[in-house]
């Protein structure tokens, strides 16, 4: 049981008094700690008797709260060493997330999801909020990107295997439309999820950015070093291949750190500026964040968490012009200084033209503005506002018991 009066948020809901509320809080899969781990760590520190569900987790990966926490897992647990090859058993994610049996006696469920959380079989009569990083990228709007052989021969194994991954992904986004009809209302990480959600399931939802711990990401003011950073997942939609390519043609000196299923290609073309560090520790992230001049972002991002650190250590940011750095990054205008520059096109010529611009006038840029900006999205900001909603909607439900999706919903149109 939760005391709701014991968060720490100064100002408190208008209302009758109630003391306790049980809490559970749900997650796709908790087996590392990126952006969605993150803003699940921050909140949940606030409720440390709530449950926490997910179809997988992998405790030695997570925070030293995560792991101590009351975790419980669908039955895709059992499988072994389950999370190397979780990704490959998204047609089965449906049904386990459904599975998963929670308390009748709980007043509110919080889903963090950008897959099947949100699909969380709720008790009746229990209200659901959804922090929705995004409906799923793969079923809705970056198949190609996740799905790159698109010139697959008419016959044959690849033709077979493109057929049956398009027909399970559309089945999975029939069931993710469906059960996004049952969440009583949804909190966006971005205008730009925002926009995704109304778009592909006609759901209203209001806008909460995450957290970035700009406590702990803070800038050293020393000279910075003539060298790019690329902090990234090594995935297809991440895009690093256009940082590599730019920075190889431009012979800029570009650091990668971020590993995974793309690095064997990417790094089919040896070239001695471009050095690759694999995984780091956030100190090594932070340390390399203070020495670059400026951090490349080729990819188009639901919100985009390492942009805003790079931003808390001074480090100026060159970004693709789509998605949430459009919301976190400052273009520089004629009377004020920016935070980073865009490049229109998401192609190698596009990168290089900006690049070759940066390296020309870094003037426009300011370390001081990129602090100040990253200060916009801290984790103080982001605990007070969803224990803020979190207190309200529990109020609301508790105090009437004709409140609707429609009074939420009107609220946050």
């Amino acid at each position: 049981m939760i005391e709701l009066e014991s968060t720490a948020f100064s100002k408190r809901v208008d209302g009758p008094p109630f003391h306790t509320a049980e809490l559970a809080f749900v997650h796709d899969w908790l087996i590392g700690m990126r952006g969605g781990e993150k803003c699940l760590d921050s909140l949940v520190r606030h409720f440390p008797e709530s449950p926490l569900y997910t179809l997988i987790h992998c405790r030695e990966a997570l925070s030293s709260h995560l792991r101590t926490r009351d975790l419980r897992a669908s039955y895709l647990q059992k499988l072994p060493a389950v999370s190397r090859y979780y990704r490959g058993l998204l047609p089965l994610m449906p049904r386990a997330v459904e599975k998963i049996r929670l308390p009748k006696t709980l007043d509110l469920v919080v889903s963090m999801s950008h897959a099947v959380a949100k699909g969380i079989s709720v008790p009746p009569g229990v209200p659901h909020l959804c922090y929705c990083f995004t409906p799923m990228r793969y079923a809705w709007i970056l198949r190609e990107e996740y799905l790159p052989e698109q010139n697959a021969s008419k016959f044959g194994f690849k033709r077979l295997k493109r057929s049956l991954q398009n027909y399970f992904l559309d089945r999975i986004r029939g069931w993710d439309y469906q059960v996004a009809q049952n969440v009583t209302h949804f909190i966006a990480i971005s205008k730009t999820v925002q926009k995704r959600i109304q778009s592909c399931y006609g759901r209203a939802s209001e806008v909460i950015y995450p957290p970035v711990n700009t406590d702990f990401f803070t800038p050293s003011y020393q000279p910075r070093e003539d060298f790019y950073l690329c902090v990234s997942a090594l995935v297809p939609y991440k895009r690093v291949d256009l940082a590599v390519e730019a920075c190889r043609r431009l012979k800029k000196k570009l650091i990668i750190i971020g590993q995974g299923p793309e690095a064997a290609r990417l790094k089919q073309e040896p070239s001695d500026s471009i050095q690759w560090l694999g995984w780091q520790s956030n100190e090594a992230i932070r340390n390399y964040l203070r020495r670059a001049k400026a951090l490349i972002f080729p990819g188009e991002e639901d919100f985009g968490i390492v942009p805003v650190e790079a931003m808390a250590c001074g480090c100026p940011v060159i970004a693709l012009q789509k998605g949430g750095a459009t919301e976190t990054v400052v273009a520089p205008e004629s009377d004020r200084e920016g935070t980073g520059l865009f490049f229109e096109e998401s192609s190698v010529d596009s990168l290089c033209t900006t690049l070759e611009r940066f390296e020309t006038d870094r003037e426009q840029v300011s370390s001081i503005r990129c602090r100040e900006q990253s200060l916009r999205f801290s984790q103080q900001i982001f605990e007070e506002q969803m224990l803020r909603r979190i207190q309200s909607f529990l109020w609301n439900q508790l105090a009437s018991p004709h409140f609707s999706d429609a009074s939420l919903e009107s609220r946050a149109a």
